[in-house]
């Protein structure tokens, strides 16, 4: 159902993308932001999940700036390596960069929704404030948007967290839910990493919870 592709970013660089196409005329656009294990079976997954459901989905390779090709599993040494890329190497604003080589892409297209995971629901959470092109996001556990709690969404903006997160603290989501009451804040009987069914933290009752939650959010602000 997919693909790789190359896109081009604003200063010139070309990174890697997943991108997967549903079976008829897309009914929207959807940028899907990796976690820190790079565009994995999983992102792909994910990415045929949403066209499935009748959405154009990208997820590009933000790492790509790093290092290329970096499909990462879910063992230990995978999290310590895939921390290291997410945190250490990469500069925030060249994955944003990159990100918005991704909607430039797919708005040429469609109306464009933005969804992410862990470290990239730190990203949805950027895009939705700071990106031009999108019509909406969703965040999956975004580890530290409370850092950046003061940036408010330009767009309608869904935030889902696990009550069983012990790497999100849950004053963290109230500071969010605080400073930015028009962001809607869900929260799920889950770990982090509940939608990820690779992993052992997933929650099938929680990841589908949140993906119908998600797909309703999509439907209402990507309609033609």
């Amino acid at each position: 159902m997919g693909q790789d592709i190359q896109l081009t970013a604003k200063d010139g660089f070309e990174l890697a993308a997943y991108e997967a196409q549903p079976s008829s005329a897309p009914k929207g656009c959807v940028l899907v932001i990796q976690e820190i294990f790079g565009v994995n079976k999983h992102i792909r997954e994910v990415c045929d999940g949403y066209a499935a459901d009748g959405y154009l989905a990208l997820a590009p390779a933000i790492f790509d700036r790093v290092e290329k090709n970096v499909q990462l599993g879910y063992e230990e040494a995978d999290m310590g390596r895939g921390m290291d890329l997410a945190f250490s190497k990469l500069k925030l604003d060249d994955a944003l960069t990159d990100l918005q080589a991704g909607i430039d892409h797919l708005g040429a297209k469609g109306k464009v929704g933005v969804v992410g995971y862990c470290f990239g629901g730190l990203l949805t959470w950027l895009c939705a404030a700071r990106a031009s092109g999108i019509a909406c996001a969703s965040s999956y556990y975004g580890g530290g948007i409370a850092g950046y709690k003061a940036e408010a969404p330009k767009v309608p903006t869904l935030l889902h967290f696990g009550d069983l997160d012990a790497h999100i603290p849950m004053a963290d989501v109230e500071a969010v839910r605080d400073a930015q009451p028009a962001a809607v804040v869900h929260m799920y009987s889950a770990d982090h990493g509940f939608n990820c069914d690779h992993r052992a933290s997933y929650d099938a009752a929680a990841a589908q919870l949140a993906r119908e939650r998600t797909l309703a959010h999509f439907a209402e602000h990507l309609a033609a």
